[in-house]
């Protein structure tokens, strides 16, 4: 399937964005709707980690743009994937990347933020429950390095909890990786992709 859609001529953040992107949401609907197990939802999920792992080595980058993005899961969000991709599209795009996971906790992306700035900080929340995790997360870094941090958000969590980026400061939300580095973009004054 994989290479059927690079043979068709699809790129790879198309691959992303239109197949693996489209596929979690609908894995995600129906395990909501109770249609699938989270069996079947973890191995649809192990299947796409396993495509994107495949494709890493081969994406399109940018030359370097000189600017640095941490991307991030916080404490007890354990849906990554989202994150990992929007991950790759700052990569393929010229940013300097670091990409931590999931379940990180605040005092550890504190510690790491204070010892190598960003340019942009994303953290990613799938699951609403961890959204009080993202507002404490938010408030400690915050603390920790006061307004030097231009904070990004994303993940599924914000589609039921709107005005949630703009009450936590972020600066950079988008509903995909594409959108995000549009903002990214905009926020940190380079040039349109």
């Amino acid at each position: 399937m994989l290479d059927d859609g690079l043979a068709s001529g699809m790129s790879i953040p198309e691959l992303y964005l239109d197949v693996i992107q489209a596929a979690q949401h609908r894995i995600g609907d129906l395990w909501q709707m109770n249609q699938i197990s989270v069996t079947h939802e973890h191995l649809a999920t192990a299947i796409s980690q396993l495509v994107i792992a495949h494709l890493y080595l081969d994406l399109p980058r940018k030359a370097s743009i000189g600017q640095r993005v941490l991307v991030s899961c916080v404490n007890g969000e354990l849906h990554d994937l989202g994150a990992r991709m929007v991950a790759d599209f700052f990569e393929m795009d010229g940013f300097d990347t670091r990409y931590l996971g999931m379940n990180l906790s605040a005092e550890s992306l504190v510690a790491m933020v204070r010892e190598d700035p960003p340019n942009l900080l994303i953290l990613s929340v799938t699951m609403n429950f961890n959204l009080p995790a993202l507002s404490q997360t938010t408030e400690q870094l915050r603390d920790a390095v006061g307004d030097r941090l231009t904070l990004g958000v994303g993940g599924a969590a914000f589609d039921s909890a709107p005005g949630t980026a703009l009450a936590l400061g972020a600066a950079v939300y988008g509903r995909d990786a594409a959108e995000s580095i549009k903002e990214a973009h905009r926020v940190l004054n380079l040039e349109p992709q």
